[in-house]
């Protein structure tokens, strides 16, 4: 990984990182702008030195903090004086109640919706870039990208816009229109590249290792270990909408899988530092049906995931080769949970359900975790005596081509009452 960088690693202070660790072979790193253990090429992810033995001090410092992830500074790799600089404060959305959506579902136990949709760019994507940033920052990198199916590619534009960082983000060249302007009005540059994010994703890590990658900070590359550290906030964020409780169950999109795998990591960081009751809690996890190589191998009892060729209106979701596939199906195992898909069809049909239940119009990601969530209780799978959190990740206004050709004016009529009466709306 020949990215040069100016700060050294004993420059480095981020809150209570210590190290990067191998989550394969333990083999611990210093803090730096790496990804992969040089011992087996397993992934790397932060190790923390967090401030366990005060619970209750440290649950006042978190409520008294800003209304943004980082009221949650001191559990994350981020400087103490992160709120002050010039930054997206994404974060501490509204977890929504959704009572007439239980009704339709046959859910007992209460039933809440996590919208990531009134981030800064829309999506939950805001979480993990505003920690890449400081990582960014603290290694000296000018230029920040990413390979992105769309909503990264805008939170990465808009986080360096912010920052006075250049961006320089790449993109599958079919996306959805409404990301790819989200993505390109930043200023920065973006790039269509022929293929599917898996191309996209190969291209870049070829690019990090080439000078003319030299100075930039991939965010979900040689970044990562930080950046995948951002969605660990929803579970913070979740525990403590609920009265600092764990939910019962939690429906999770899969893309690569690391947001499930840090949700999961923020509930056991929860019950370490004494913040929340520790008791069982169980993680489904939610695919579209033609991108589902993490529910097929569930299904088959796999502890690999084979790749797939993405198909799929969820182009959100659209990662054939998912990176943490094998750890969301330990995690999934490990809680009682499970890992399910839903075509097409059925999608666009919860995208429709939420919205009219909830008001909540959610991107086709969301449509996934709400269908799923229906057919695992039609199939006896999660439990609707219990409290679920469905999440959604994104805003329905950046894949509107998904419910477009259903949905439309329920009529046409003339300027007059008589036109009114006839289309059978009085």
């Amino acid at each position: 990984m020949a990215v040069q960088t100016v700060a050294s690693s004993t420059d480095i202070s981020l809150g209570p990182a210590v190290a990067l660790s191998c989550r394969e072979c333990g083999e611990r790193f210093p803090l730096g702008p790496v990804f992969a253990c040089e011992m087996c090429f397993g992934p790397l992810e932060i190790a923390y030195d967090l401030p366990t033995g005060d619970p209750e001090g440290l649950r006042k410092r978190i409520e008294a903090g800003p209304n943004s992830i980082w009221r949650y500074a001191p559990l994350l790799p981020v400087p103490a004086d992160v709120a002050d600089k010039p930054n997206m404060n994404p974060g501490f959305t509204r977890l929504v109640k959704a009572d007439r959506l239980a009704r339709e579902l046959g859910v007992t136990g209460g039933l809440y919706v996590k919208d990531d949709s009134g981030n800064p760019t829309h999506s939950f994507k805001d979480r993990v870039v505003a920690i890449a940033v400081e990582a960014a920052r603290a290694f000296g990198f000018t230029t920040l990208s990413c390979s992105s199916t769309g909503n990264l590619a805008g939170a990465v534009g808009a986080a360096a816009a912010r920052a006075g960082l250049r961006s320089c983000v790449f993109i599958p060249h079919d996306l959805e229109q409404g990301k790819v302007v989200m993505a390109a009005v930043y200023g920065g540059d973006l790039v269509g590249i022929e293929g599917t994010y898996d191309d996209v994703n190969r291209f870049c890590s070829e690019l990090i290792g080439d000078p003319a990658g030299e100075g930039w900070g991939f965010v979900n590359v040689n970044l990562r270990p930080y950046y995948a550290e951002g969605s660990k906030t929803l579970a913070y964020e979740i525990c403590e909408q609920l009265g600092w409780r764990l939910p019962d169950q939690l429906v999770v999109p899969i893309a690569s899988g690391s947001q499930l795998t840090k949700i999961d990591k923020g509930l056991r960081e929860l019950i370490e530092l004494g913040l929340v009751e520790d008791r069982p809690y169980r993680i489904f996890g939610a695919q579209a049906e033609g991108c589902s190589p993490v529910s097929r191998a569930f299904k088959e009892g796999h502890d690999v995931v084979r790749p797939v060729r993405p198909d799929t209106i969820a182009k959100s979701l659209a990662i054939g080769n998912p990176a943490d596939g094998p750890y969301v199906l330990d995690i999934a195992r490990r809680t009682g949970g499970a890992v399910e898909d839903v075509d097409d069809a059925r999608i666009v049909e919860a995208i429709k359900l939420l919205a009219r239940t909830e008001g909540v119009f959610a991107e086709t990601a969301g449509g996934v975790t709400v269908g799923v969530t229906k057919k695992l209780i039609e199939d006896g799978v999660l439990d609707p005596s219990l409290t679920t959190v469905v999440l959604n990740t994104g805003d329905g206004l950046k894949t509107l081509d998904a419910v477009a050709p259903t949905t439309g004016p329920s009529a046409i009529i003339r300027p007059n009452l008589d036109s009114f009466r006839e289309a059978g709306l009085a």
